[in-house]
């Protein structure tokens, strides 16, 4: 049996880190001046991370399953329970706590600048060659599962390639744009979650195969656990950053058309 369940990892590592996240955005908000917008002000933002995470629930959900099935990984006697299909409930709880825990973090950046031009001389180019990175991404990962050792790896990108495509499809110059924004929201919490990881494999909370790892590690984590926690990652903070600039590009819109009608509103106007 271990030292700690699923879901006293929850209660020790993750609910702390969002209670934290939570306290401190008044803080990061009360410093910054208010001309200085926040990526999370705003209700909107928030139905936003709330729509990231039911499609992180069901997008997630088979795949992990099937891994779980596959004995990629297993969970240490006593430390779940409750499953539902091949996982645990912690890990449907993990699934749906990770997004928040990351769009909380988040929340506490500043916005800088206006979005980039997407005229027609920077409609296609950049999206084109962001398709075919993920394109390189995900074939990569077909390959590697074709290798026991190296089946979690390819797992993890066969399974990212297709929301990558799409992400940075859409929005590759605006994420380029925001490429510091993007880079600092994945990287507290990948690293974060990295550490907990660590701790919860160390007391056999759950157990990785050897047949489907390589072996390689980073500071005693499988590089295969730190590469899931960066693509989740970047699929949240992506997610968002793209989210909010739908919105401005919507309230852009909008400013727009209300100026083009003004004169017809006019008194006296023909």
């Amino acid at each position: 049996m271990t030292s700690l369940t699923y879901l006293q990892f929850h209660i020790a590592f993750l609910i702390p880190a969002v209670m934290l996240m939570i306290a401190t955005a008044f803080v990061s908000r009360a410093q910054l001046p208010d001309a200085v917008p926040q990526v999370g002000s705003g209700r909107t933002y928030w139905t936003g991370v709330a729509i990231i995470t039911v499609v992180a629930l069901v997008y997630t959900t088979p795949w992990d399953n099937y891994l779980i099935a596959r004995g990629v990984w297993w969970y240490g006697d006593g430390s779940t329970v409750a499953t539902i299909g091949y996982a645990p409930l912690g890990e449907y709880l993990f699934i749906l706590v990770q997004p928040w825990l990351t769009a909380l973090w988040l929340s506490h950046l500043s916005l800088p600048g206006s979005w980039p031009d997407t005229g027609r001389a920077l409609r296609w180019r950049p999206r084109l060659a962001a398709l075919g990175a993920a394109t390189l991404v995900g074939l990569a990962g077909w390959r590697l599962l074709g290798t026991s050792a190296t089946f979690y790896l390819g797992a993890i990108l066969a399974w990212g390639a297709p929301v990558l495509a799409l992400q940075w499809g859409v929005g590759a110059p605006q994420l380029w744009a925001r490429k510091r924004l993007v880079t600092i929201g994945v990287a507290v919490p990948t690293t974060y979650l990295c550490v907990a990881d660590r701790i919860a494999i160390e007391l056999g909370i759950w157990v990785l195969a050897e047949e489907y790892t390589t072996g390689l590690t980073v500071a005693g984590l499988p590089v295969e656990e730190a590469l899931f926690f960066l693509v989740t990652n970047i699929f949240v903070v992506q997610g968002l950053v793209l989210y909010r600039w739908v919105l401005d590009r919507r309230a852009d819109n909008s400013v727009a058309t209300l100026r083009l009608r003004a004169p017809d509103d006019e008194p006296g106007s023909a």
